[in-house]
């Protein structure tokens, strides 16, 4: 009997400290490492809404903003100063892996961090002002062959950035260098929106999602979208894809969230538990699809296999277009 009362006693001391090491965040915070606006933003807002809905969280997650670098600094400082804090989420996007695999997030590369998931898609896009005189993608590349440097073109990051890609694969299909298009290096899509519809630039390269709210407020039009079809939504069935004008080119935009490097095992399986249940959830399916973003659901070992593969073909594609060895 009293064997079996110490047992049961251990047992339940067992399951409270279990209970204690998987404990909701105190603090969750979710980064966007950009400016707000963008897709980042609208990463952190989709997870801090969902977790909620959820009740995962009890309280909603803070969602806090660094900018600089396309993701840079929130990388280094989380690495750096931050690296066992389990209730920080980092958004990161395709374009954060790009620049890693050039070596832009500085002194860290993409095994400095523990990746949690990925929670949706969108794809890259050719925006306007919808008073624009290019109507289509073939009127912007007339221009650009005509005379490059009088079409100023806002992306988000400098030389080599996801945004800057989109534009450098058109310019080599089209058969002009992508060195002599004129760039303004902007923090991510909320500014690049902002300088459109102010006339500072005359084309961005963005991302869908980040476009939508102004597509749908008629300020700004899509030349193409670099998805291999016509997106399967109401409100974009009618943007052409860049494959369907000509220009054989396909860029997804991945997003999701990462941890720091030494973020304890029990407070990563609290998160990645949490985003399984979300990424099953027929509720935030919901939320996804009004954030315009796509099915891409993927946590733990597998979206670091994901990630690593990424990050070593954007290396490849970087070196064909000379920016790294």
């Amino acid at each position: 009997m009293n064997l079996s009362l110490r047992t049961l006693t251990l047992a339940a001391g067992c399951m409270l400290f279990a209970g204690q090491l998987m404990a909701e965040p105190k603090r969750p915070e979710c980064i966007a490492p950009a400016s707000p606006g963008g897709g980042f933003d609208l990463t952190c807002k989709l997870a801090q809404s969902a977790l909620i809905n959820e009740k995962l969280l009890s309280k909603p997650m803070r969602v806090t903003y660094m900018p600089g670098g396309v993701g840079a600094v929130a990388y280094n400082a989380v690495v750096a100063q931050r690296p066992a804090d389990g209730g920080t989420l980092v958004a990161w996007s395709s374009g954060s892996l790009l620049n890693l695999a050039q070596g832009k997030f500085g002194r860290f590369d993409e095994s400095a961090v523990r990746w949690l998931a990925a929670v949706g898609t969108s794809y890259g896009a050719i925006a306007v002002k919808s008073d624009s005189p290019y109507k289509n993608l073939d009127d912007l590349v007339q221009a650009l062959k005509k005379d490059p440097s009088k079409v100023v073109i806002g992306s988000g990051g400098t030389v080599g950035s996801q945004d800057w890609m989109q534009t450098a694969l058109i310019a080599k299909a089209a058969g002009i260098n992508p060195r002599d298009l004129r760039y303004v290096a902007l923090e991510g899509g909320g500014e690049i929106a902002t300088a459109l519809l102010g006339g500072h630039i005359q084309v961005g390269s963005t991302d869908i999602s980040d476009s939508m709210p102004h597509i749908q407020s008629g300020d700004m039009r899509l030349l193409a979208v670099f998805a291999n079809e016509r997106l399967d939504e109401p409100e974009m069935k009618d943007i052409p894809t860049a494959k369907e004008q000509g220009y054989d080119i396909v860029w997804p935009v991945v997003r999701g969230f990462y941890l720091g490097p030494k973020v304890s095992d029990a407070d990563y399986a609290w998160w990645k538990d949490a985003f399984d249940k979300l990424l099953a959830s027929e509720d935030f399916a919901t939320l996804r699809d009004q954030r315009q973003l796509f099915p891409f659901a993927m946590t733990g070992p597998e979206l670091d296999t994901y990630v690593k593969k990424q990050v070593a073909d954007y290396k490849v594609l970087a070196q064909e277009f000379g920016l790294i060895q």
